[in-house]
């Protein structure tokens, strides 16, 4: 069914319920108020989808999350987000696949790239692309001082190889090491990981959770392929940005969220404005209104 269908059958449902309740049927208001919000929420559903019109925003996504300056503050606020998104995910139906991880020294994780599978995968998460700021009590100070952290978060579309990017041979480096990741014994004992750098771009793509260095191989090899896919796009937006004359942008790398646990609580969007001081809930995955608000604004912009 289609979601213009699927409204219409909403819509006269609805209507068929009210007529009913009109004509005396025992139906209670109750029932008729759970209606109206399911059918107004669908109505706000449908508006985000037609924002989801990018190239790509029906394919999964591939994050990558760096820990930034700071050891181990940083490196627990890393892992903070991963569980952010990782509960965003199983909210959202979506399923999670961690594809290679750097754990940090004494706790956390200084970085990690994981695929997020499910419908409009990279329509929603490309709105987390970017510099995402902590600022709370740290637990790691002795002194119970106030720390400010930072994690940059990368989101490129998963694609098959594309006809429009040629990678040749002779652009790749190709390293093998062991593994640190989930695999037992036998990824451990041998050099199965692989990374894979592009030497025109200096793009790397690394994978160690597949059993075998081949399939380690053709797992880095389709995310070299997403990283140039997305590099490709962003120069193709950067250039009609620049022809549109926009004032707006959105940066690469530029500080795009804040999450304040001291001495107040407040997440906001520096980008959109959008502000949600219930940061447990943030925390806790109930980022899609910030995703919605980013897509609203970003398509006004466009």
């Amino acid at each position: 069914m289609s979601l213009l269908s699927s409204l219409e059958a909403k819509d006269s449902d609805l209507e068929a319920l009210v007529e009913l309740y009109q004509e005396g049927e025992p139906i209670e208001e109750g029932e008729i108020e759970k209606e109206l919000h399911d059918y107004e929420h669908a109505i706000q559903t449908a508006k985000i989808q037609t924002l989801l019109s990018g190239k790509y925003d029906s394919c999964d996504a591939i994050m990558t999350i760096h820990s930034g300056a700071g050891g181990t503050e940083a490196q627990d606020w890393s892992e903070m987000l991963l569980r952010m998104y990782r509960m965003y995910a199983e909210k959202t139906g979506y399923k999670v696949k961690i594809l290679d991880i750097l754990n940090g020294d004494e706790a956390g994780i200084k970085s990690i790239t994981f695929e997020v599978e499910g419908v409009n995968a990279y329509g929603f998460l490309k709105s987390e692309k970017g510099v995402h700021r902590l600022v709370r009590i740290s637990p790691f100070d002795s002194n119970a001082r106030r720390h400010t952290s930072f994690a940059s978060v990368e989101v490129m579309p998963k694609l098959e190889q594309s006809p429009d990017i040629e990678i040749r041979p002779e652009d790749l480096k190709i390293d093998t090491y062991r593994s640190s990741g989930a695999g037992g014994q036998h990824v451990n004992k041998t050099e199965s990981a692989v990374r894979i750098t592009h030497l025109p771009t200096g793009l790397t793509a690394s994978c160690q959770v597949e059993r075998s260095q081949v399939q380690n191989k053709e797992m880095a090899m389709q995310m070299l392929y997403s990283m140039l896919a997305e590099k490709k796009e962003a120069e193709e937006q950067a250039k009609l940005a620049q022809i549109r004359g926009d004032i707006k942008k959105i940066e690469w790398g530029s500080q795009i969220r804040s999450y304040v646990f001291c001495p107040y609580t407040l997440v906001k969007d520096h980008r959109t404005g959008f502000e949600d001081s219930n940061i447990n809930a943030v925390m806790d995955g109930n980022i899609q209104e910030f995703i919605n608000d980013y897509l609203k604004k970003t398509n006004d912009m466009g």
